[in-house]
C-alpha cells in the first residue's frame, strides 16, 4: 500500500517521501475509516486498481500463519458466520481457501459489496452495517462482531451489537505501525469481551448471552 500511495503522491517521476505517504495513509485513515476513501476522493484513484495492486501479495502459504484448530472452533461456535472484510474478493477468498475455513462461514462479504447509495462504505460505517442487519435478516442485538480494530468495534457497538476485541496479533496500536502498543491492552467500555486468541471465545461465550 505504501508503495502505491508513493507513486500516487509523487510526481510522476519521482515517489513521495515515507513521511507524506505515512500522513496521507493516517490522516485518511482516521477521517474516513479507511485510507482507500480518502485515495478515491482527494486523488481519483480506482478502487477496484487499488485494492489489486495493494493486495497482490504472492504466495500466501510463504505469509499467512494460523492459529491451529480453527476449523474445530469454528464448527464449536453456534450461530451463522458471516466473514466481514475489508479487503477484497479475491484476496480474502484465497485466504480462507488456504486456511480451508471457506465451509464454516455461511456468507463471505468482501469490500466490493460495501456500496450504500452508490457510494463505498467499509468497515467502520453504520451504513453498511444497517444494510447487512437488514439482508440477513437479524437484530443488531442477535450479532457479534468478533474484530481486531476497535474503531470498526465502536461503530457496531453504537448499533447494538455485541463486541469481541481480539489483540493478540496488534503489534503497533496506530495503522502506519509508529506507536508501539502499551503494555495493558484495556477494554474500552464498547467493548464487550476482550479476548487474546479467538480459541478463548467458547468460554466466553455466557458474557456474550
Amino acid at each position: 500500500m505504501n508503495t502505491y500511495i508513493a507513486r500516487v503522491l509523487g510526481d510522476g517521476v519521482t515517489p513521495a517521501s515515507q513521511s507524506v505517504v505515512d500522513a496521507a495513509r493516517l490522516g485518511y485513515w482516521k477521517r474516513y475509516g479507511a485510507t482507500l476513501l480518502g485515495m478515491i476522493r482527494h486523488h481519483g484513484v480506482c478502487s477496484a486498481d487499488f485494492l489489486h495492486v495493494t493486495h497482490d501479495l504472492g504466495a500466501l502459504d510463504k505469509l499467512v500463519r494460523a492459529e491451529k484448530g480453527l476449523a474445530t472452533l469454528l464448527r464449536r461456535l453456534p450461530g451463522r458466520k458471516i466473514l466481514l472484510t475489508n479487503a477484497p474478493t479475491h484476496y480474502s477468498t484465497d485466504v480462507m481457501r488456504h486456511l480451508g475455513l471457506s465451509r464454516h462461514f455461511a456468507h463471505h462479504v468482501a469490500i466490493e459489496h460495501m456500496h450504500v447509495h452508490g457510494q463505498l462504505r467499509p468497515k467502520p460505517s453504520s451504513l453498511m452495517l444497517r444494510r447487512l442487519l437488514r439482508k440477513h435478516g437479524v437484530a443488531a442485538r442477535r450479532c457479534i462482531l468478533v474484530e481486531d480494530t476497535l474503531a470498526n468495534l465502536k461503530s457496531a457497538s453504537r448499533l447494538g451489537l455485541r463486541t469481541v476485541w481480539v489483540t493478540q496479533y496488534l503489534k503497533m496500536s496506530d495503522p502506519i505501525g509508529r506507536a508501539p502498543l502499551p503494555r495493558t491492552l484495556k477494554r474500552p467500555r464498547y467493548v464487550d469481551v476482550k479476548v487474546k486468541s479467538v480459541r478463548q471465545l467458547p468460554a466466553r461465550l455466557h458474557r456474550l448471552r
